[in-house]
């Protein structure tokens, strides 16, 4: 104590004994927030075991199934083809095909949808409120089910899987696009409104250049879940690699399986990390704290 003052601490060194002598109601236990936390979790973990219960998974079966697993992978090794090798990468190029086409279609119809579902750009409530919630619907429907009923349309193949996903990620990247166009700065667009310029500049100099960087990262990820969501559905008849997969677990003809779970492994690792590359390469790298 110098000079009937407390003692000078330098900017950043806080004395967290006076900030609780000071502020005592915001130091103070609360056992109400607590109780409700505990409770909270007591409530989860009792749902969770009621789940196990109903659903019937014990410890016992999970420990069978892993021995079973163990099993079956020392059967997949070593991965052998047995000839079938070409196949394998010819159904894996069709994968890559389902995935890159029903993406990128998906993203050029979902692009103008998106501006009508924006609310900086249709003001209107109803307009906007209908366009959200017809993308929602799309998008709420699994690949997996739009796969099974284009399968019923078109018949079995790569057709319908490319729709299978054109389905979904219209929906999805509708309402991403949607969001992206909603976050971006007004005052670009007023500078254009305010040198004479109609509502087309505004959305075609202002709006569009802040969320195409967006826009591009979204559907590159999209893709790179589409290479996995395609292997999928490829499994009830919609193309690709899928096929091969369901035929070879049903007569447990693990060795052709192993190196085609190999095959699939590679490719999504390499997918990702050139989509990687190529979304910082748009968005830029995060600033390093």
């Amino acid at each position: 104590m110098i000079g009937g003052h407390p003692p000078h601490r330098p900017p950043g060194d806080v004395d967290p004994a006076a900030l609780a002598a000071r502020y005592p109601a915001y130091f103070r236990p609360s056992w109400r927030n607590r109780a409700k936390v505990g409770a909270l979790a007591a409530a989860m973990l009792a749902l969770l075991f009621l789940a196990m219960v109903r659903l019937e998974i014990t410890p016992e079966r999970f420990a069978a199934g892993l021995l079973r697993l163990g099993t079956y992978v020392r059967q997949m090794l070593p991965p052998d083809s047995e000839g079938r090798f070409w196949f394998f990468v010819e159904a894996l190029v069709q994968t890559l095909g389902i995935a890159f086409a029903g993406t990128l279609t998906a993203a050029i119809l979902a692009a103008p949808v998106s501006f009508l579902a924006a609310r900086n750009i249709v003001p209107n409530i109803f307009a906007h409120f209908a366009v959200r919630r017809g993308l929602d619907v799309i998008r709420s429907v699994d690949a997996l089910i739009w796969a099974l009923i284009w399968i019923n349309v078109v018949g079995l193949g790569p057709f319908a899987g490319v729709l299978a996903i054109i389905c979904v990620d219209f929906g999805g990247l509708g309402k991403l696009f949607s969001e992206a166009i909603e976050a971006t700065d007004a005052r670009a667009g007023e500078g254009v409104i305010s040198t004479g310029g109609n509502q087309l500049h505004r959305i075609r100099f202002a709006l569009i250049p802040q969320v195409l960087p967006v826009m591009a990262s979204q559907v590159l990820y999209f893709f790179e879940s589409n290479v996995r969501s395609a292997t999928i559905i490829g499994i009830v008849g919609a193309g690709g690699v899928g096929q091969y997969l369901a035929e070879m677990v049903r007569m447990l003809d693990l060795q052709p399986l192993g190196i085609l779970v190999f095959m699939i492994l590679v490719t999504v690792a390499v997918i990702d990390l050139i989509s990687s590359r190529i979304r910082l390469a748009i968005i830029g790298r995060p600033p390093r704290s």
